[in-house]
């Protein structure tokens, strides 16, 4: 019978130390501390030695397969199933994914030993230096990671590099979002924001890093400016949801993980089982197949039940979820964006609109709207032909029976001032639209003039 090479070294050990034993180099008691056995074992091998020789110190038990070996076939099925299957899945990932799909019974470990017995997946490194993880939010919504990878995300495209934009819930590590872009964009950033306000409410955070759409930083590596806000930052604070940022990829720990877990995982499903290569496809798979399994393989109940989510309510969305920049009328009653341009109607009230500085908001849906102040100007789709302006609820200004003809949206909190005098007639009134007017001739306007 063939022994492994193992099994002759620690027989030529114990023989070695028997012998030095009876010689009287050593004690029988520091034999036994020596092979790592009690001194009752010592002389049970002593014995065998005596009466077999050399043979007698070898563990006959060596050479014999285990009776709880698994069986050739199953493992030539599992190794097969990596090697012609799921190449490149890791081995956590593998392993649920043939428990659930294939019917496999074995460990975690035994599975992916004989897969780096076979040469088929790589040992871990081994751990850094011993740190302390944060501790968890207690309540879901109460602080959303935000966070973007780019990566070649389609390996059926392996020439093209997409970003996932991914955002992930600090109590439960519920993926909450997670779809495709060109880049990480405000306009990307934003419509993940607006999904997941939509489905779960307003958090009461978002933790991201400092790129340039989150932060403005005024000097390299320091702090981040609370006052000069960026388009996101506005967004977030017309919400009222705290913007929390990071300042080193160690702080952010949770998103980067996530990251990584996503890029094992994503870019295999993606390949083998959706397919995709188009972004359209990987979204709608992502969305529909790889989020709902996601969640129920790694989300975890929450320290306090209760939410930290509060109802959007009736608030039209995208008079929140916009970019906004300052323009100016040309002659024509034109303004420029995007090169795209834009062309006012004829405002009541107004001669024209020519030289005043507006506002023009970039819509997610590709939109724009033209804004002074309250008064909405007009509103375009995405290649600058107009749109029919919704209905305006009835407000004091514009009610039946007044004189008062400029549009004021009143889905916006009007900036002006709407307090009268309760007695009395002044001398010049200052309407809701701003302009001054002056009393006509031959008109009483104050109490003097009309003693005249």
């Amino acid at each position: 019978m063939e022994f492994p090479l193992s099994a002759l070294e620690r027989a030529m050990k114990v023989k070695e130390v028997v012998f030095r034993a009876i010689s009287g180099e050593y004690t029988w008691l520091q034999a036994a501390e020596i092979l790592g056995m009690s001194p009752r074992t010592l002389r049970r091998w002593r014995c065998r030695m005596e009466r077999h020789g050399y043979a007698g110190l070898i563990d006959m038990r060596r050479g014999a397969p285990s009776p709880r070996r698994t069986p050739v076939a199953e493992i030539q099925r599992i190794v097969g199933l990596y090697r012609d299957t799921y190449r490149g899945y890791n081995a956590r990932h593998f392993y649920q994914t043939v428990k659930r799909e294939h019917g496999v019974t074995l460990s975690y470990s035994h599975v992916r030993q004989l897969l780096q017995g076979a040469g088929l997946m790589k040992k871990g490194r081994a751990r850094g230096r011993h740190r302390t993880r944060r501790p968890r939010r207690p309540r879901f919504g109460e602080m959303l990671h935000l966070d973007g990878s780019r990566h070649v995300w389609l390996a059926l495209v392996p020439e093209a590099k997409q970003t996932l934009i991914q955002v992930v819930d600090d109590a439960t590590s519920r993926l909450l979002y997670a779809q495709l872009w060109p880049g990480e964009t405000t306009r990307a950033v934003m419509t993940a924001m607006r999904d997941v306000v939509l489905e779960h409410g307003i958090p009461e955070s978002f933790y991201t890093d400092r790129a340039g759409w989150a932060f403005d930083t005024p000097k390299a590596g320091g702090k981040v400016s609370a006052t000069n806000l960026t388009q996101v930052g506005e967004t977030l604070a017309r919400l009222g949801v705290e913007h929390i940022p990071s300042y080193s990829p160690q702080a952010r720990g949770r998103s980067e993980r996530m990251n990584r877990t996503l890029q094992d995982r994503i870019v295999n499903e993606l390949r083998v089982v959706a397919k995709a290569t188009t972004v359209a496809a990987a979204n709608r798979y992502l969305r529909e197949c790889y989020l709902p399994t996601h969640n129920e393989e790694f989300a975890k109940p929450p320290a306090d039940p209760d939410s930290a989510f509060v109802r959007l309510g009736d608030v039209d969305v995208n008079e929140v979820f916009f970019e906004e920049a300052v323009r100016k009328v040309g002659k024509d009653n034109t303004v420029g964006v995007d090169a795209v341009m834009l062309q006012l109607a004829k405002q009541p009230a107004r001669r024209t609109c020519a030289g005043l500085s507006v506002q023009v908001r970039r819509h997610l849906d590709g939109g724009y709207s033209v804004r002074r102040g309250t008064q909405l100007f007009g509103r375009f789709d995405a290649e600058g032909q107009p749109r029919p302006s919704a209905p305006l609820a009835p407000t004091r200004q514009n009610a039946a029976g007044t004189t008062l003809a400029t549009a004021v949206d009143s889905r916006v909190v009007p900036a002006i001032s709407t307090y009268r005098p309760s007695g009395g007639t002044s001398s010049a009134r200052v309407p809701a639209y701003g302009r001054l007017r002056l009393p006509t001739a031959g008109t009483a306007s104050s109490p003097s003039a009309s003693k005249a």
